[in-house]
């Protein structure tokens, strides 16, 4: 039974994710999700008690998985900073700009922005990942191999790096300029020029 239930909520998700995507949060409905799952609303509640509550848990299920396996790329010991940095930033950049992690963070900004969703969203996703980079950031601080400052401070400077002028046109609609391998590159140049110690 537990398996049936698991399933069944695992579809909801999958769909409410699908016309979160389509339509945005506004126009989305628990009667449209329930249609397209072929049941009732009250089923719907029986998982879900509110829209946001599913949207929350629709959001965070769509890029959980993804996210982690960008993050875990950090775990290479054997192989040097720069190499490893260079595979995070173009799978951190593939993940972040591919259309439906757009169309996530478009509607979980825009809704975020009138109740405590957008803070729940952001604490749940990409903030916990940012606190893994920072882990990673403290390995290399440990190896003397990075400037002994903030972990955090550090990872978000890396966040902002990457994301300099190749994030931000795409949330508009707008082209990126330039070769994502390239950008990143240019990234993890003044990363480690700014923080490396060697």
């Amino acid at each position: 039974m537990r398996l049936k239930t698991e399933m069944r909520r695992e579809a909801i998700l999958e769909t409410a994710t699908q016309l979160f995507q389509e339509v945005g949060y506004e126009r989305a409905s628990m009667a449209e999700i329930s249609a397209r799952m072929g049941g009732s609303k009250a089923t719907l509640y029986n998982y879900f008690r509110s829209k946001d509550e599913l949207f929350a848990a629709a959001m965070f299920n769509a890029i959980e998985t993804q996210g982690q396996q960008v993050v875990d790329m950090l775990d290479a010991p054997n192989d040097d900073v720069r190499t490893v940095l260079q595979r995070f930033g173009e799978a951190y950049l593939r993940f972040i700009t591919a259309p439906e992690t757009l169309a996530i963070t478009r509607t979980a900004i825009a809704k975020g922005a009138n109740s405590k969703l957008g803070a729940s969203l952001y604490a749940r996703g990409p903030m916990r990942a940012w606190e893994e980079v920072a882990a990673y950031v403290q390995q290399l601080q440990d190896r003397g191999i990075l400037a002994a400052t903030d972990p955090m401070l550090i990872a978000i400077h890396l966040k902002g790096l990457l994301e300099a002028g190749y994030v931000e046109p795409l949330l508009w609609g707008a082209k990126t300029k330039g070769k994502m391998a390239a950008s990143v590159a240019d990234a993890v140049d003044v990363f480690l020029r700014a923080y490396s110690v060697q």
